[in-house]
């Protein structure tokens, strides 16, 4: 990564948790914290294209608003004068969003997405929009609209995606917290990729509308089944931080589940006695590279030995998914007003997408995906109640040059469709939380990400692992 930083005690080096610590103090206001972030943007984003829009004056605005009402004496809210980018698939409130489609190019919303919405009444300051592929498809962070997102470690690398930005966002300090939505591994794969936290929540943890169920958007409309919108961050107390806003019920989404964790914050801790992890390098189906596979398990190894707790080599026999996965999101892609809306426009689609389009679809291949994934489900409940976490490389391979969707060979075999991801989909189909954490380095200097899995609402615990991985001399609970 490049060094062209400030030093620590820079508001755009701080943790969020530290920074909204700052601002409530008094040590700093948020008007200077929006407005250190809107100089690191200026600084860097023409290299890296995190943005694809900036909504300078509005930021400024609504972090002197957060300043009066905290010299008012005011609750402003957990997350006050934090700035934050919010991925371009995730709809704001008089702030263009385009999903990454020129389809798209000058849409502005007239609501905001919940969790954008629940981030304002938090006092976070939005500052703009993160750049992302095309409506999400595909692990990538360009599109035929904007400048490709690049990696901030080796600018010539790809960031992976698809919330691109928002990973290069978090990584190059321009903003604390980043959002992110995760299909397939969408918040994990440029998280691993980036070298910071991406926490995935158990499906109905954010509740998703409008953006991902709005009919008259097509193709805006996301994956219903398979869609989670997360936090991206410096760390996992950061993103407990984020999720204490994110979470809880709401009316729109009936999918949407009860607010069953109250202190996110207060509660990255858990028991370790007897604690059982597994660990796989490629969950028996996928290619991974050697050094990314052998990072993985030697920070598996050191968290074993950390925790004294019992630690297997072992995954849940589960053939790969991909086939089902990528029948789940035709099924779950508005592909009729995807074409009709191409067509009334003369606009069409990149690679990813339009390869989607084009393939016909059955209906018993629908429901052989159906029935793959309630296989999924049943053996990953069943290996959760043998182990509490699955640890797993995050992605199959550490950055690849930017010009390529992925490498088109991962540990000897062909990289097939799931690209670099092909161990993120389970997570998805099974509806389980999940996040990259930063694992190592390879020997050439990109970073690698591990991926853990927890049981079903088991948010709080995964993200109480990662503090554990960031911090290997925090002592837990072992009674």
């Amino acid at each position: 990564m490049t060094t062209d930083t400030p030093s620590a005690a820079h508001p755009c080096d701080m943790t969020l948790v530290d920074l909204v610590s700052a601002i409530r103090a008094g040590r700093l206001t948020a008007r200077q914290a929006v407005e250190a972030s809107l100089a690191r943007i200026a600084a860097l984003d023409g290299r890296y294209h995190a943005f694809c829009t900036i909504d300078r004056d509005a930021a400024i605005r609504a972090a002197d608003e957060v300043d009066r009402r905290l010299r008012a004496g005011e609750d402003v809210g957990p997350l006050a004068g934090a700035p934050v980018g919010i991925k371009d698939l995730i709809c704001t409130r008089g702030l263009r969003t385009t999903f990454g489609s020129r389809l798209y190019a000058d849409h502005v919303p007239d609501e905001d997405d919940i969790s954008v919405a629940r981030l304002r009444a938090a006092g976070a300051i939005i500052v703009g929009k993160t750049n992302s592929s095309e409506f999400g498809y595909g692990a990538i962070g360009h599109n035929a609209l904007f400048p490709a997102t690049l990696n901030p470690w080796d600018p010539r690398l790809s960031p992976g995606g698809s919330s691109a930005g928002s990973a290069v966002a978090v990584a190059t300090g321009m903003v604390p917290l980043a959002l992110g939505s995760d299909g397939g591994g969408s918040i994990r794969v440029p998280a691993s990729l980036c070298g910071v936290l991406g926490f995935k929540p158990s499906w109905g943890r954010v509740p998703l509308y409008p953006g991902c169920r709005d009919e008259q958007l097509p193709g805006a409309s996301g994956w219903e089944s398979l869609e989670h919108i997360g936090p991206l961050t410096q760390d996992a107390a950061d993103a407990a931080l984020a999720m204490s806003v994110l979470a809880g019920p709401a009316p729109e989404d009936r999918h949407s589940i009860p607010l069953e964790i109250h202190d996110w914050g207060d509660s990255l801790a858990f028991r370790t006695r007897g604690l059982r992890i597994a660990f796989s390098s490629d969950l028996g189906f996928a290619g991974v590279d050697p050094e990314v596979g052998a990072i993985a398990e030697m920070a598996a190894l050191s968290l074993g030995r950390r925790l004294d707790c019992k630690l297997r080599v072992a995954h849940p026999v589960i053939e790969d998914p991909q086939p089902h996965f990528e029948a789940l999101v035709a099924l779950d892609t508005d592909r009729v007003g995807l074409r009709r809306l191409s067509s009334d426009r003369a606009i069409g689609f990149g690679t990813a997408l339009e390869s989607l389009l084009a393939r016909e679809w059955t209906a018993d291949q629908f429901t052989a995906a159906i029935m793959a994934r309630k296989k999924i489900v049943n053996r990953m409940w069943r290996f959760l109640q043998e182990f509490d976490f699955l640890l797993t490389p995050t992605t199959a391979v550490a950055a690849f040059p930017a010009e390529l969707d992925a490498p088109p060979t991962i540990g000897g075999r062909p990289a097939g469709a799931a690209g670099c991801a092909p161990l993120a989909s389970i997570a998805n189909l099974a509806g389980l939380p999940a996040a990259s954490a930063p694992a190592g380095m390879t020997a050439d200097g990109r970073p690698v990400g591990l991926q853990v899995i927890g049981r079903h609402l088991g948010d709080l615990d995964v993200l109480s692992l990662c503090v554990r991985l960031e911090h290997p001399q925090v002592k837990w609970i072992s009674e």
